[in-house]
């Protein structure tokens, strides 16, 4: 019998390898400043049924909130997020507490907010994160619309009723760009410091979440559970934090960084990245497996017939990528970023990000309306448009997306 793994245990001994989190020694350090500007706060999570979103409710949640307000489209997700939170005994829920399946783009997220604002902390986890999202431009608009344009919306919104702090999430994919998700996620990020003159705002860039939903590694055990064979690429390097570190370095970014600060987890590239099929041959030696490995997708799907009760192997296609967007190493700043590398302990903030003018803004959002409203887009239009903003996007493309693989 197939049966699966610890993974808080495999994610600290095989992947962040950190017994702790990396994130413990800045929570100590800023424990009273946190609870000076957690506690007693009316706190609103939008996304907050995600892996990062309910990570950084949990991490707020060891301080005592007075309102909690979470708002996510995964009607199922906070269902389970409310369970998880009112199961567990380490949590100080607070009696204001209520989630919203709805979109923060809607009207009805519109007439909750003003009915129920001002809010004292306001996080946003809501975002397309994969970079399958660019398969076509239906996808792509869809990615846009929900990373930058909202956004603006929500940010407009704001203004009507100023937070002590806004928080946005980014991704370590914004610095040099290689993929349309990573470039919407850029100009996200330009489009927020545009507002941090006018409201608190910070964002993050950070690592992969080790078995997040939608990932790779989650896939593994959800390939596991079906006794389905796993597919990984070979070569494709990344960094990792938990999901605990996820809602830790949020929680700090969201309410110790200046207005403007972009932050980042200091990880060291020898030490601490690891590739995708490392992580799965690790995975299948903490399951007491060795791989069988496999020439073509159609040899593993065939083999997976086969897999006794208890296998002693487990069929896995490596191969090497071939599909757009997938940049083989990841980064989180630019040389042309100035770095603050004495203000947290364990975590870095870059300090120069650009604010553009809202001239440039609107001309920005004038465009891509325009470009999705006219019948014939192509992708090439829209890399084009977003080349033109961000001299630094480089896309990578293959002509062949993630969906055409298991």
């Amino acid at each position: 019998m197939i049966t699966n793994p610890d993974l808080d245990h495999f994610i600290k001994t095989y992947v962040t390898k950190r017994k702790e989190s990396l994130l413990q020694p800045d929570l100590e350090k800023y424990s009273n400043d946190l609870g000076k500007h957690i506690n007693g706060k009316k706190v609103l999570v939008i996304g907050g049924a995600g892996t990062i979103g309910s990570s950084y409710i949990k991490a707020i949640l060891k301080f005592n909130v007075s309102r909690l307000v979470v708002v996510d489209i995964n009607e199922n997700g906070l269902t389970e997020l409310v369970r998880d939170l009112r199961s567990a005994t380490e949590y100080n829920i607070p009696g204001d507490f209520i989630t919203y399946p709805m979109n923060f783009g809607d009207r009805v997220f519109m007439k909750m907010f003003r009915s129920l604002a001002p809010f004292d902390i306001v996080a946003n986890f809501a975002a397309h994160k994969h970079v399958r999202s660019e398969k076509d431009v239906f996808s792509i608009e869809a990615m846009i619309e929900n990373n930058v344009l909202r956004a603006r919306k929500l940010l407009d919104l704001l203004l009507e009723f100023p937070p002590e702090h806004f928080f946005c999430v980014s991704t370590d994919k914004a610095a040099n760009p290689a993929n349309i998700m990573g470039a919407s996620k850029k100009l996200m990020e330009e489009l927020i410091m545009a507002y941090s003159t006018r409201l608190p705002i910070t964002t993050a860039r950070f690592a992969n979440v080790a078995f997040s939903n939608g990932s790779l590694p989650l896939g593994f055990i959800e390939r596991l559970n079906k006794r389905q064979p796993w597919s990984c690429p070979t070569g494709i390097r990344r960094f990792f934090v938990s999901p605990q570190e996820s809602g830790e370095l949020c929680m700090i970014a969201s309410v110790l960084g200046d207005s403007g600060d972009i932050i980042f987890p200091k990880l060291d590239e020898e030490r601490d990245m690891i590739s995708f099929d490392a992580m799965a041959l690790d995975l299948l030696k903490y399951l007491g497996m060795e791989p069988d490995i496999c020439k073509t997708e159609k040899e593993a799907r065939r083999k997976s017939l086969l897999l006794p009760e208890s296998p002693a192997a487990y069929p896995v296609y490596f191969f090497e990528t071939d599909t757009s967007g997938e940049k083989p190493y990841e980064e989180f700043f630019t040389e042309k970023e100035v770095i603050d590398n004495d203000r947290f302990i364990n975590l870095g903030v870059i300090k120069n990000s650009l604010k553009r003018d809202f001239r440039e803004i609107d001309e920005i959002f004038e465009r891509l309306s325009t470009l999705f409203d006219s019948k014939n887009v192509t992708k090439a239009e829209v890399v084009e448009i977003l080349k033109r903003w961000l001299p630094d996007f480089d896309h990578i493309e293959k002509g062949r997306g993630l969906d055409s693989k298991m």
